[in-house]
């Protein structure tokens, strides 16, 4: 790829992070193309569809996830494998935002991508089933509860001098909380809310 090739591609790529981010997955290729200094014949050159431009913008934030499924997936230990799934997803969200508007936002269905979504969710679905099997995991936890701590956790790293302290003390509150045999006795919840990962299998009692 030329120099002035490359450098459009980059320009591209980081205007279009920060439009999806700020104004939405739907706003106009031109305006991407605006904000990214380029025409929009050389945006289309090089994602001929909005769904290719999404899909090369957030793939680190997706590989990332899915490692982190995975390596969920691979302990043994079912409730160490839901608390550090947790625990590294929202200290994921502390040090890039766009991490979690990767996660949550409804991303455009494309062949692959589409599959390593439905992977990433199908993860998360077993490790929280694993954890309540395994009795670590209160019952009426829903994997749809899942959006709620990251949104939750966004909401508490503004500021990056102590976003990652404030990220460490509210997973812990929230994980004590979800761990079953904690409180005595434990309150029925509310009705969980589908919140971005409410695309998720329900799991067994969940």
């Amino acid at each position: 790829m030329r120099s002035d090739a490359a450098s459009n591609r980059r320009r591209v790529l980081e205007a279009a992070r920060a439009l999806f981010v700020s104004r939405g997955l739907d706003v106009p290729m031109a305006t991407i193309a605006r904000h990214a200094g380029v025409g929009v014949a050389t945006l289309y050159r090089r994602f001929p569809t909005r769904e290719a431009l999404v899909t090369e913008v957030f793939s680190d934030e997706f590989t990332t996830c899915a490692a982190i499924v995975d390596d969920a997936l691979a302990d043994d230990d079912a409730w160490r494998a839901f608390r550090r799934t947790i625990e590294t997803v929202c200290a994921s969200q502390t040090r890039d935002r766009e991490f979690n508007d990767a996660l949550l936002s409804t991303l455009p269905d494309v062949v692959g991508f589409e599959r390593e979504r439905l992977r990433i969710e199908e993860g998360f679905a077993e490790v929280v089933r694993r954890a309540k099997a395994a009795g670590r995991l209160r019952e009426d936890f829903d994997v749809s509860d899942l959006s709620l701590v990251f949104l939750a956790n966004r909401g508490v790293i503004g500021d990056p001098a102590t976003a990652p302290a404030a990220s460490r003390r509210l997973v812990a509150h929230l994980l004590r909380s979800f761990e079953a045999g904690r409180a005595e006795p434990a309150r029925p919840l509310p009705p969980p809310a589908p919140l971005g990962l409410g695309r998720l299998p329900r799991t067994a009692g969940g």
